[in-house]
């Protein structure tokens, strides 16, 4: 690889003037604790998801923890969520002592609503308490159908968006149909470094979780609960403010440069590009394909073939959340089969879709992908000097001498 053409990393944080800026105003006005930033934060959290409340806390993990505390989740309940995500979602329901239970995903990897149906169908010993769905890799779950799911059973919505910030279902914003958990950490599409935030309509749920983030304080030592630290800095919220702001750049950077790869990576044998249905707006936070048993390569030597050509990819996720040791043997997560997810988790592979990606590098991840599978039969063609576009043209092994 030439020194022109620098590895092509799957994510890159990238901070701007307007950051350091009031960062330095941070510095100077000596508040670097939870401060008048992370209250301008939490305004324009709670605008973009068009929600009355919107609580900044110190990770995207606190954040479902504490969603789920506030709403008087705890031992002897139980929590059902998606199969396919982080741990973190899973340890949030492990932490507050509930019970952990699955509802496998359909083939746009999140929860499916059939699944979820089944699940609440199901006679258990203990009160379904919350539902907890996950929008994952930036793709909305199906709340349409989850969020009526939920209401019938008496459970309540958390979502996991932390993945997701200005995602939409049908015109509503991820984190407006129950109590939203996002995540602000280093690599998602708005960062503090670390950080999350809340949002809800519900008033008393905003409230407790003020009240739990600031050691059970309602003012200073008045203790009305058992509390934590979960605050957030100014220093962190100063990072992410300015970000909120462009987000519809970052957002239209993002789809674009997903556009590029999915029409540069049609028809690739075996090959399931990410999913799109009507009404249900991804944020590519990553842009994560499926290599299937179809295809003529085994998801590791595409992989290998990537890191030779200096494109960074990655598997996310590797297995079903539960399928680890740690979690197989824990008195709180309930085993219940999720075939799909399993299978899935063996065929998703991320590709780079960042901001900042020139078309030259997206015309080399799209060549890096198709050369493994055809060698030479895909070419790239890169901006002309007139400042003409950018294709990606399949070529026949017969038309060239």
């Amino acid at each position: 690889m030439s020194a022109a053409l620098s590895r092509i990393s799957l994510s890159r944080v990238v901070v701007g003037r307007e950051e350091e800026r009031l960062v330095l105003e941070v510095l100077r006005s000596g508040m670097l604790a939870q401060g008048p930033m992370v209250g301008r934060l939490e305004a324009a959290f709670a605008q973009l998801t068009g929600t009355a409340h919107a609580v900044a806390v110190s990770s995207g993990t606190v954040a479902l923890v504490a969603a789920l505390q506030a709403l008087g989740v705890g031992p002897g309940d139980e929590v059902v969520t998606s199969p396919l995500t982080f741990g973190a979602t899973l340890n949030a329901i492990l932490q507050v002592g509930a019970t952990a239970r699955f509802a496998d995903v359909g083939d746009d990897l999140t929860m499916d609503p059939a699944e979820l149906a089944r699940a609440l169908d199901r006679p258990v010993d203990r009160p379904v308490r919350a539902v907890l769905p996950v929008h994952l890799y930036g793709y909305p779950a199906d709340m349409g159908a989850i969020e009526p799911l939920a209401a019938a059973a008496g459970a309540a919505v958390v979502e996991d968006a932390a993945q997701a910030v200005g995602a939409s279902i049908d015109g509503r914003r991820a984190g407006s149909f129950g109590t939203g958990c996002f995540s602000l950490y280093a690599t998602k599409n708005v960062t503090t470094g670390e950080g999350g935030v809340v949002t809800t309509d519900d008033a008393g749920v905003a409230a407790r979780i003020r009240l739990l983030r600031g050691q059970g304080m309602r003012d200073r030592y008045a203790y009305e609960a058992v509390g934590h630290n979960y605050r957030m800095t100014d220093l962190q919220a100063a990072v992410g403010v300015p970000q909120l702001a462009r987000l519809d750049r970052i957002t239209d950077q993002r789809q674009a440069n997903a556009r590029f790869l999915t029409e540069g990576l049609a028809g690739l044998p075996g090959i399931v590009l990410p999913p799109s249905a009507p009404g249900r707006e991804h944020v590519f936070h990553l842009y994560t394909i499926r290599v299937t048993s179809a295809s003529p390569l085994e998801r590791a030597e595409l992989m290998a073939h990537l890191d030779r050509r200096g494109v960074e990819s990655a598997v996310i996720y590797p297995r079903a959340v539960y399928d680890y040791p740690c979690y197989r043997d824990h008195p709180g997560v309930s085993l219940d089969p999720c075939p799909r997810a399993e299978a899935l988790a063996g065929e998703v592979l991320s590709l780079p879709v960042r901001p900042g990606l020139t078309h030259l590098d997206l015309g080399r991840i799209v060549d890096a992908v198709a050369e493994a599978f055809s060698p030479r039969s895909f070419r790239f063609q890169p901006l002309d000097a007139a400042g003409g576009s950018s294709t990606v043209s399949r070529v026949s092994s017969a038309s060239r001498s």
